[in-house]
């Protein structure tokens, strides 16, 4: 087929498991909740290359008295979603202030394949991006997947939080094992069950370029475990956590990461802040964040790995994309250090109760930016100069700015399906990012 196509179906069902009678809060707006609910969401959709996906997702509340409502006191959240041809996401999540006395516990375990994980270069605009090399009707089409390689993840994470005596302010530490085994498409399973004419051309995509000439090195090329620490702090004074009307959060985090090859360390900022307009209904937010190493060499496959205190979220990639800068393709600004943010209104125009649940439905126009403000150093010796005009410029990277806006349905304040479309300003950032997923983005 001559274009990608994804068709993308989700189907809410919200009920009210082993929970017990409703109770009034005191906010006008809802009704406090007690004992355990749940979301489910199955998925379906359809992408030509990779196939049809199925499965779904499911969220675990428990608000115990619900004296606290909405904030809930254990969350439990299951994921299992696939491709026909390989790729998916397997994940398990759990977030409690209860399990242990005055500790925040968040803990994730995740395997997360990927066939054709979206790979443009490093430095932003300093690596050229030409979509006619996957267009098909184009003469310089390569094939659809050159701007592609593969990822498989398997992740075990544990997050702390815990008072530190001053008002708001928390320390927060972490540990991570992540086994990452990288390499090229593999094209010959794409190719399984196609049609001559929608094969894919069995030849090197950027990936393989920049191995072969030596960008990307052999200690590198193939992924590997990584060991990770973190530590840091966090400034904490919203009002609710899963969509703040007010208050601030803020974080500090350095990032310790050690494997066979590679030692390094990254910093992370994160300033968050939430206004209220209209109590209850209408609010403004934005996010400002900043990372780079300030140690050692990061491999290219940690580069785009994003550093947050806490992060409900199975993504970790880089620029672009649902979970930075919307409308931007996913991993299009990528370097060893990056700032990015976020400005969005954020307006509940509709609330209401449905089989026994209450619900909020939102819209949120956005503007998001990024850029590449420290460098990842290329070697280009192995590059013929022919080559270098063609796939790097020089002194090229600048802001990368994107607009858009999205639509939210909640389920009891906690439970967030969210759907935004994005659009880049400059065509070097793609068309158009279609998402549909989980929470807000802050």
């Amino acid at each position: 087929m001559k274009k990608i196509i994804v068709i993308s179906l989700i189907l809410l069902i919200s009920l009210n498991l082993f929970s017990q009678e409703s109770s009034e809060t005191n906010s006008p707006a809802t009704n406090a909740k007690t004992g355990w609910t749940f979301g489910l969401v199955p998925v379906v959709s359809y992408n030509s290359d990779l196939g049809f996906q199925y499965g779904g997702l499911v969220n675990f509340y428990n608000y115990g008295d619900g004296s606290s409502f909405p904030k809930y006191k254990h969350s439990i959240y299951a994921e299992v979603s696939r491709y026909t041809k390989g790729s998916g996401i397997y994940r398990l999540f759990y977030d409690s202030e209860f399990l242990i006395p005055k500790i925040r516990l968040t803990a994730d375990l995740s395997y997360l394949p990927d066939q054709a994980l979206d790979f443009y270069g490093f430095n932003g605009y300093d690596a050229v991006y030409n979509p006619n090399f996957q267009n098909e009707s184009s003469t310089e089409y390569i094939t659809r997947m050159y701007y592609k390689h593969q990822r498989d993840i398997l992740r075990l994470k544990l997050d702390f939080q815990g008072a530190t005596g001053a008002k708001n302010l928390r320390w927060v530490a972490g540990y991570e094992l992540m086994d990452m085994q990288i390499g090229s498409v593999p094209i010959d399973k794409l190719n399984k069950g196609k049609d001559p004419e929608d094969m894919l051309p069995n030849v090197p995509n950027l990936f393989d370029n920049y191995v072969n000439w030596g960008i990307i090195n052999q200690n590198e090329k193939d992924g590997g475990w990584h060991n990770s620490i973190k530590l840091g702090t966090v400034y904490d004074t919203r009002d609710n956590e899963a969509c703040p009307m007010k208050g601030i959060w803020s974080e500090l985090v350095i990032f310790n990461s050690f494997s066979k090859n590679f030692t390094f360390g990254k910093i992370a900022l994160t300033h968050r802040q939430y206004f209220t307009i209209i109590p209850n209904d209408f609010s403004f937010a934005y996010r400002l964040a900043y990372q780079a190493n300030v140690y050692g060499k990061s491999p290219f496959y940690m580069l785009p790995y994003m550093v947050y205190s806490y992060m409900p979220s199975s993504s970790i990639d880089g620029l672009g994309g649902s979970k930075t800068i919307r409308g931007l393709i996913r991993n299009r600004v990528v370097g060893d250090g990056v700032v990015y943010g976020n400005l969005e209104f954020r307006y509940k125009f509709v609330r209401f109760k449905f089989i026994k649940q209450n619900w909020y439905i939102a819209l949120n126009p956005f503007l998001d930016a990024g850029m590449v403000v420290q460098k990842t150093k290329i070697d280009k010796t192995g590059i013929p100069n022919i080559v270098d005009s063609l796939f790097f410029k020089d002194n090229a990277e600048s802001v990368h700015l994107t607009y858009g806006c999205g639509l939210h349905i909640a389920l009891n304040e906690n439970f967030v399906i969210a759907a935004d479309i994005g659009l880049p300003v400059k065509k070097e950032d793609g068309k158009m990012g279609i998402y549909i997923g989980m929470n807000w983005l802050f």
